[in-house]
């Protein structure tokens, strides 16, 4: 039986995705070569880049089975005769062809090499065209733990959905799995039992009704897309959109509900717009218009599959019902709707390289919560929410994970990684100047994938500010800053322990009624205040921790 707390800390642990696989969450040193193969840009990777797939399949729940194709479209980049292609058993890659020649495979765990009898010469772009089938792994605890949901709804019906962020997109169909090469564009194809729909990324191309019962959904996506965003919703669903009328334009909002439920998503599901609403203004025009915005009613609770953000929360504000801050400002709006869609910018508009930088992705996006709060209730609101979630902070392990093996850092990366960019704007002081950044953010890195080093660089330029320290502390150490303080009569002493080397961040002390700006380092400092002013505190934005010392 598990209690309250423990609930508590496995629904951390983690949200958002939301899709933090369960293998992901362990402290991993020992890399096996097919860690290596997955992770890394290896030599059958890097000479060739993605400009477009078609993923053409056919699904059938009554078998748990997938099978159908993958057209790969790549422009050469240097010479080379073989590629990689990833795809988990127990799938099977059964055929690679090039212009209609059967290719030579070499199947090594989850990768796969194709020896091209073509020339590879560069500048051409070519395509290969991956055939596969079998039974993809089943979701253990979806999104954590992900792969295909094979779930029946209430009346019944077929409920299938896929979830594969850090797993990897090849749990369930053939692709270039890393993240630092996203595909230009997209089209997908599935086919389903007739009385289904399938829900995927982009718009609606068309209808396909086949003689043998079945369905077959086009879609098309025109932006590039990560690959674990890609997605496939198959249920019983109706639909309803609207149009919100945006920073570029006009812009469709699209619902996919299971059809029992459209009357309550239709009310409850107004966070949407507001959300559009707040973080256009935070962050600049969403990043996918030409593809639309869905919302897409799942098995499981939710994750950022890109333009068709999957839901399910139980039409409950905050997460499943709970304030994950404890200050009541979480049950203001639908955490999945808020924090998912928040990651259309940060995951899907600006996506990591390497899963080691993975805090980029969720430190915004948890952070993006309470911009939500402060652009309808205000400052005092969203940072009551952000400082509340700090009791979620494990500091177990740095923020970031190691790199070329497929390895995330620590959980601590929603929460304390909010945090750090709530003291981030205390620094910058100039809320005008923050947003600025926000927006630049994302105009600067706009459908790029980066390195922790790029936003580091980003943020200190745009800023003015030094930085390295800063992020020292918070992403690649598990200490929170420590600041010291004596008091007598007329003056206070104070310092910061627990910092790394050069650690010096400005910081807000609160001596009576009035505010004093103050610069420790790991010296001691003397400054001169009133008798009597006390308690002496620190501003409570700042994640710090205060040790009054006798």
């Amino acid at each position: 039986m598990i209690n309250f707390r423990q609930i508590i800390f496995y629904s951390i642990l983690l949200v958002s995705f939301l899709g933090y696989p369960q293998g992901l969450l362990e402290d991993k040193n020992n890399f096996t070569r097919q860690d290596t193969l997955r992770g890394s840009i290896t030599p059958e990777r890097e000479w060739w880049n993605l400009t477009y797939y078609h993923l053409d399949i056919k699904v059938e729940p009554e078998t748990k089975t997938i099978s159908g194709k993958n057209t790969i479209q790549y422009k050469v980049l240097k010479p080379h005769q073989v590629m990689q292609i990833d795809l988990q058993p127990p799938l099977q890659l059964t055929k690679v062809t090039q212009n209609g020649k059967e290719l030579e495979i070499k199947h090594d765990g989850n990768a796969h090499f194709i020896s091209l009898k073509q020339q590879q010469n560069i500048n051409e772009i070519n395509s290969v065209i991956a055939y596969y089938e079998g039974k993809p792994r089943e979701a253990v605890n979806a999104p954590w733990d992900g792969g295909i949901s094979w779930k029946k709804d209430n009346n019944g019906n077929h409920f299938v959905a896929s979830s594969c962020q850090g797993l990897g997109a090849s749990v369930w169909w053939p692709n270039k799995d890393h993240m630092y090469d996203e595909v230009d564009s997209m089209d997908i194809s599935v086919n389903v039992p007739k009385k289904l729909m399938n829900i995927s990324n982009g718009r609606l191309k068309k209808v396909e009704q086949k003689t043998n019962n079945t369905t077959t959904y086009h879609w098309t996506v025109k932006n590039p897309i990560n690959n674990y965003g890609i997605n496939i919703n198959i249920g019983d669903y109706a639909n309803f959109s609207e149009v919100y009328k945006g920073e570029k334009g006009n812009l469709d909002l699209n619902y996919y509900v299971l059809r029992d439920n459209i009357d309550k998503a239709k009310e409850h599901f107004k966070d949407t717009p507001k959300m559009m609403k707040a973080f256009e203004h935070w962050f600049g025009p969403y990043p996918f218009y030409e593809d639309s915005f869905k919302l897409v009613e799942v098995p499981y609770l939710g994750m950022e599959h890109q333009s068709s953000v999957t839901y399910g929360n139980q039409y409950k504000k905050g997460y499943l019902g709970r304030d994950l801050s404890g200050t009541g400002w979480g049950l203001k709006f639908d955490f999945i709707i808020i924090h998912e869609a928040g990651h259309e910018w940060f995951a899907n508009n600006i996506t990591n390289k390497d899963i080691a930088d993975m805090w980029i992705h969720e430190s915004f996006t948890a952070y993006s919560e309470n911009l939500f709060l402060d652009y309808y209730y205000g400052e005092k609101a969203s940072a009551d929410y952000v400082i509340g979630t700090r009791r979620n902070i494990q500091n177990d392990k740095p923020l970031i994970g190691k790199y070329d093996v497929n390895h995330s850092g620590s959980s601590d990366m929603y929460y304390k990684g909010a945090n750090m960019l709530h003291t981030l704007r205390q620094l910058i002081d100039d809320d005008k100047k923050w947003q600025n950044i926000l927006r630049n953010l994302n105009s600067t890195f706009y459908h790029q994938t980066v390195t922790t080093k790029d936003i580091e660089n980003y943020l200190a330029q745009e800023s003015g500010l030094k930085l390295d320290a800063f992020f020292n502390q918070y992403l690649r150490d598990t200490r929170i800053p420590t600041i010291e303080i004596k008091t007598d009569k007329d003056s206070i002493k104070y310092r910061y322990t627990n910092i790394v080397d050069g650690f010096n961040m400005p910081l807000i002390l609160n001596i009576g009624d009035k505010e004093h700006w103050v610069t420790p380092n790991e010296k001691w400092q003397t400054k001169t205040i009133q008798s009597h002013k006390r308690p002496i505190t620190v501003k409570r934005d700042f994640f710090v921790v205060l040790k009054e010392m006798k």
